[in-house]
């Protein structure tokens, strides 16, 4: 992948606090875009047209999705201080004359600043609880939400999950409206897409298009032990949308949009619904999620590597398998070490479902849960040995 991946989160102009001042921008006169004069209309042409009703051309699903689901989603203010320390030298000092002989060793003052950024949510139900992004909320100081009728209220983060990149606002209220969740297992390539949110900071847009792909693999995208099988969709969106829903033709969320591709086009990824509301709740119960973990460094078999392994000079392991995930180390002390499993082990199938890819073993992973028994079928010396693992808490920074 030679285009990274970008979160939507969209960050605004620091505002310098504490020894440092801000400033303001004049465009002047003579810098001020040019604005064009509307129009002259003639009134007596024109005045039948004004009382004119919208036709039904101008309502259709879109607008039905809009008004039912606009006030349910809000946008996420947040702030963060950003403290670094700088040399306090009289200006003299600055000279390289005098650092040549006194080299670093200078009083330092603290200087902050306030970084701003926008994102998106949903309220998911009528307590006040709001679904976004993790990377929307990441190390804020002071969140603010604020609805389509202009309404601001303090947030408080109840918990985030940077490994599925979910997190949950707590903002006070009842009855508040809500959106409707779909079945994100249902989606399928095709259907209608609609994104609403706050890209680059313009309040309550909307943008359409389909559910370009589903199950699009973490790997594809360039994430590392990626735990989600993204929906992909060509609906425009841009930062500042993190966080906010993508709705299917009804008006229900079938989708989180959380990235896009640098420099493509019509090319962005939601969190199904179904795994971002399994997160929520675990969050909501425990303020935190817990994901399982083996213990395994591992890599597809395929035709190349199965001859370089075999080839090798004085190499204890041989594959005999044409599919499965060689595991080319295991952890010490690892569920997968305590299990039995050893490096040159070929995985055939994981939890009774044969597995070709990365991706495909840690889903089934996820699926299975921390601390439930989990069958896996191994290839070991051309033998099938049957082992059974029982999966941990993944540990920060740590690999399936």
């Amino acid at each position: 992948m030679n285009k990274p991946i970008t979160y939507l989160l969209l960050p605004l102009l620091s505002i310098a606090v504490g020894s440092l001042s801000g400033c303001t921008i004049d465009w002047g006169r003579e810098n001020r875009p040019a604005i064009a004069p509307s129009p002259t209309v003639d009134q007596s042409e024109n005045q039948s047209a004004r009382s004119l009703a919208p036709t039904a051309d101008d309502t259709n699903f879109v607008v039905a999705v809009v008004e039912k689901v606009q006030p349910a989603v809000v946008q996420i203010n947040t702030s963060r201080t950003v403290r670094t320390q700088v040399p306090s030298l009289p200006e003299e000092f600055n000279d390289p004359f005098f650092r040549r002989f006194f080299g670093d060793r200078f009083p330092t003052q603290t200087q902050e600043r306030v970084v701003r950024g926008i994102g998106s949510g949903f309220i998911i139900n009528s307590q006040g609880q709001i679904l976004t992004n993790a990377h929307v909320v990441s190390d804020a100081d002071t969140v603010t939400v604020t609805f389509s009728d202009g309404r601001t209220v303090d947030g408080k983060v109840l918990g985030k999950d940077p490994v599925t990149d979910i997190a949950v606002v707590q903002i006070p209220g009842d009855n508040l409206p809500v959106v409707e969740l779909a079945n994100s297992d249902s989606v399928r390539p095709g259907q209608w897409a609609i994104a609403i949110g706050n890209p680059l900071g313009l309040q309550e847009t909307v943008t359409v298009g389909v559910v370009s792909a589903t199950e699009r693999s973490a790997s594809a995208l360039g994430i590392s032990d990626g735990r989600i099988g993204f929906i992909q969709t060509d609906a425009a969106i841009n930062p500042g949308n993190s966080g906010g829903p993508l709705l299917n033709a009804r008006g229900q969320v079938i989708g989180i949009n959380t990235a896009i591709i640098g420099g493509a086009q019509g090319i962005g990824f939601a969190i199904p619904i179904n795994t971002a509301q399994r997160i929520a709740q675990e969050i909501i119960s425990t303020g935190k999620a817990e994901h399982p973990y083996l213990g395994i460094e591992m890599l597809p078999i395929t035709p190349e590597l199965k001859q370089q392994i075999n080839s090798a000079p004085n190499s204890d392991i041989r594959i005999e398998a044409d599919r499965g995930l060689l595991i080319a180390r295991v952890v010490p002390n690892s569920p997968a070490a305590r299990a039995g499993l050893r490096a040159g082990d070929v995985i055939q199938s994981v939890g009774n479902r044969p597995v070709t890819n990365a991706d495909e073993l840690i889903q089934t992973l996820e699926q299975n849960g921390v601390g439930n028994n989990l069958p896996i079928e191994v290839l070991r010396n051309g033998q099938a040995v049957q082992v059974t693992v029982r999966p941990e808490p993944l540990p920060p920074l740590a690999k399936p």
